[in-house]
């Protein structure tokens, strides 16, 4: 009976900084974006006519602290 054993050779393979970059920028903006949507929509910056974003994200702005009523 032989004993083997798994040694990998390589090891983990850091991300390049201009290659996270961007990725970041576009996950920032998604998140400033959501903030808006959870935050401002249904008021003075209103950007869609209507109560359906306001109703959506109901929960979050209370979750949040956001006053909306």
């Amino acid at each position: 009976m032989s004993n083997a054993t798994f040694a990998p050779t390589y090891g983990p393979v850091p991300i390049p900084l201009k290659e996270l970059l961007p990725w970041a920028i576009f996950g920032g903006l998604l998140l400033m974006l959501a903030i808006y949507f959870i935050g401002a929509e249904q008021g003075a910056t209103s950007l869609i006519s209507g109560m359906g974003v306001h109703e959506f994200v109901h929960d979050g702005r209370h979750l949040l602290g956001f006053p909306c009523h």
